[in-house]
């Protein structure tokens, strides 16, 4: 099942939120209600079937990491069941980091140095055993608190800011 990619990043509808919440409920990924909505307002890209419903999303909350101390946006994508496993993660992901490039080229500072990934799903992981994958543009950095590997990808030409400070405990 091959899908069009559309970004959304800060275009989202009411008419597209109540979508992406019947895409969520329909696959059991999200709970119902203010978190379904919050998480819609996040949207970057959406993949729609050759029906037109809404088959894959990806979404992205700016972040400061420990780790990095740097603002990057914290990205999740979701596929419905059907379309997994037909080698589209990456191609997906690739378009939502184009997006969000794009969107900080245009702002007068940008906002984030980059998209984090945590690779929560376990097969998925299994396959990104390198540090560095030059062609899909990610590079490990660590492990999150789940034990998840992390990986990010800088967008072209994206400078350091003053480290943000560590919170104490």
């Amino acid at each position: 099942m091959s899908f069009k990619i559309t970004a959304v990043w800060k275009k989202v509808t009411p008419e597209l939120k109540q979508e992406l919440r019947e895409f969520w409920e329909r696959n059991q990924a999200l709970a119902t209600g203010e978190q379904a909505d919050m998480r819609a307002e996040q949207a970057v890209c959406i993949g729609r079937g050759e029906d037109g419903a809404i088959c894959a999303v990806g979404t992205a909350q700016l972040r400061i990491l420990p780790r990095l101390r740097q603002p990057t946006y914290y990205y999740r994508q979701f596929f419905d069941p059907a379309i997994r496993g037909q080698h589209q993660t990456v191609p997906f992901a690739k378009r939502v980091v184009k997006t969000l490039q794009e969107y900080n080229a245009k702002l007068p500072e940008a906002e984030s140095i980059g998209l984090v990934v945590e690779l929560q799903n376990k097969m998925l992981a299994g396959r990104y055993a390198l540090a560095h994958h030059a062609g899909e543009g990610f590079t490990f950095i660590g492990y999150s608190p789940r034990n998840c590997p992390m990986f990010v990808s800088y967008f072209e030409g994206a400078t350091l800011k003053p480290p943000a400070p560590l919170r104490r405990a």
